[in-house]
């Protein structure tokens, strides 16, 4: 097994002092491997899935989704290697279940697991060495609810956990806990009648990982966590073959997290205050303050805060519910991580089981974490299934 230097882990922890003190426009979080999708569905259209149909990995896009599942219960599995050019065992590994009651309801859990691998501390280069494993956890459970036949909302509960920090580099450091909150709603039409297909309307919102910052330890920096607003809609064209069906989706998201102002380049006065703010506006704020702020904080103005919004756009082939291709595009301005890349996925049904899979290409000069990574997901089926209108 490959081990990640300290290096390694060092420049990881302290991202987020770095980028401030670079000026740069780039929004950081605690728990950044939050936005990671975490099964290959999602992964395949772009990373997007607040207003796609139903499926057992929606609790980390729209939990109300729940209440339109076409089975009653739900199994999933999923494991997404990261930088798997460099090494072996950094990945974050996913658990979903899910169980609609009746009509009306569901209720969801899942647990995500993010690996950074074995880190060993060595203090020359003949000490044999102390092995640590930097990792981090949330864990969530959902209710869904019926509104009306076609809307729902949902409320879900997150409890999150970042154990990063190095005892042998920071002997004061301890994990930092949070708890986070999602409020989400899904719409979805009925069947209707167009010349020549069927179609029907999706749309749906989520106001993700609304909760504390944390920190890791005492005197320490407090991170937001990555409190996010997502919107998006879909069409799916039901085609006469009575078969095949097409869906096209779009979706927007913004991190509901201070922009980092530019401040004075000088140093701190002599007691230590902290440096004046050139433009924009202060960043320690407490989280509920950041969310309202993080619509109106950017120094380069309303410009800027357009930016601030990644978006995607994603298409995909479904033959008789048993096999589907997918496609998708993500993109984020240059100036607030530069993310942009293509996705392919597809899918295939085999008895109660879904087998899913996903690829990406960059398309700009930051190439993603996960560019050459195959990605698996399995979901299994159980219990009637439902037939919505």
């Amino acid at each position: 097994m490959k081990k990640i230097t300290l290096v390694l882990i060092a420049v990881i922890l302290a991202i987020p002092s770095i980028v401030s003190a670079q000026d740069s426009r780039t929004i950081t979080t605690a728990l950044p491997f939050l936005r990671i999708a975490g099964d290959a569905r999602a992964a395949g259209l772009g990373d997007m899935g607040v207003a796609t149909s139903a499926d057992g990995w929606s609790q980390q896009w729209n939990p109300a989704k729940y209440a339109f599942l076409k089975r009653q219960q739900q199994f999933g599995l999923s494991y997404t290697p990261y930088l798997q050019g460099l090494v072996n065992d950094i990945g974050v590994a996913q658990l979903a279940y899910a169980n609609r009651r009746n009509e009306k309801s569901a209720f969801a859990a899942s647990l995500r697991y993010f690996s950074l691998g074995l880190v060993t501390l060595r203090q020359t280069a003949e000490d044999p060495g102390r092995d640590e494993k930097p990792n981090e956890f949330v864990l969530d459970a959902t209710y869904s609810l019926k509104l009306s036949e076609e809307f729902a909302m949902a409320v879900t509960g997150r409890f999150l956990r970042s154990d990063l920090r190095l005892q042998e580099t920071a002997p004061d450091a301890s994990a930092a806990n949070s708890f986070g909150v999602d409020v989400s709603g899904f719409y979805q039409s009925e069947e209707k009648i167009y010349n020549d297909f069927n179609g029907r309307w999706r749309g749906g919102f989520n106001i993700s990982n609304i909760g504390p910052k944390v920190s890791y330890d005492t005197g320490g920096r407090e991170n937001f966590i990555p409190t996010n607003l997502a919107l998006g809609a879909g069409f799916d064209f039901i085609l006469n073959d009575g078969f095949s069906k097409i869906a096209v989706t779009t979706e927007i998201n913004k991190l509901l997290v201070p922009t980092p102002p530019i401040r004075d380049l000088g140093d701190a006065d002599m007691d230590g205050d902290r440096q004046e703010i050139l433009e924009g506006q202060e960043d320690d704020v407490t989280f509920i303050n950041g969310i309202f702020q993080s619509f109106g904080d950017a120094p380069g103005g309303f410009s800027e805060e357009i930016r601030e919004f990644t978006w995607a756009l994603s298409a995909e082939y479904i033959y008789d519910d048993s096999f589907a291709l997918r496609t998708g595009y993500f993109n984020e301005a240059p100036d607030k991580g530069g993310r942009q890349f293509l996705a392919l996925g597809a899918g295939f049904e085999f008895s109660s089981v879904d087998i899913d899979l996903s690829y990406l290409f960059s398309t700009s000069r930051v190439r993603s974490p996960l560019e050459g990574t195959l990605r698996f997901s399995l979901t299994f089926n159980f219990g009637e299934e439902y037939i919505e209108y």
